[in-house]
This record gives C-alpha cells, structure tokens and sequence, in this order.
C-alpha cells in the first residue's frame, strides 16, 4: 500500500471515532494518544519477555497483542504526523537513508 493512501485511510478511521466519542482531535490528542499506544506497547513487551504478568493469556496471544500493538504505535505516529504536515517518508530519506 501506497504511503498517502495509508495515512489518508488512518486519518478517515481515526476522525471517525473522534466524531463518535466526540473527541477533539487535536495536537495535544494526537501526542497525547501516541503516548498512551506506546505505553500499551510497552506493557505487551514486558508480558512477551516474561516480565510482567500474563493476566491468564496464552503466548500466543501475547505475542499477538504485541504485534498489534505495533500497528497501533505505528498508526498513531502517522496520524500525529498527518496533523502537523510533516512528509514522513522524506523526513526518513533526510534524517536516515541518506547516511547510506
């Protein structure tokens, strides 16, 4: 999938549920969630290493709920991303890929 078309998706999800919860979807909301989806990451990473409880889950779904969690992190960022106008695969190129 094509990175503006992905971000175009997230961005019709994510306005969508704000218009659900009535949630104001802005700046701070945007920093704000990615904060709360990288907690959640990290809780998962701990249950997947054996660090923190497993709340009577099995590995697999442990590791399942880690992997979603990515997505969740990942969708987040772009969406933080989308807000404040930022071209994500060009900041990439800049900051990263040209160092190759």
């Amino acid at each position: 999938m094509e990175f503006t078309e992905l971000s175009e998706r997230l961005e019709k999800l994510s306005a969508r549920y704000g218009e659900h919860l009535g949630i104001e979807r802005d700046g701070d909301w945007f920093l704000l969630k990615l904060q709360e989806e990288v907690g959640e990451l990290t809780q998962a990473y701990l249950q997947v290493t054996g660090r923190a409880r497993t709340k009577g889950k099995t590995p697999e779904e442990i590791r399942d709920a880690f992997q979603l969690e990515f997505a969740d992190v990942c969708c987040q960022l772009l969406l933080l991303a989308r807000h404040f106008d930022v071209d994500v695969p060009h900041e990439i190129e800049r900051k990263w890929l040209s160092h190759e």
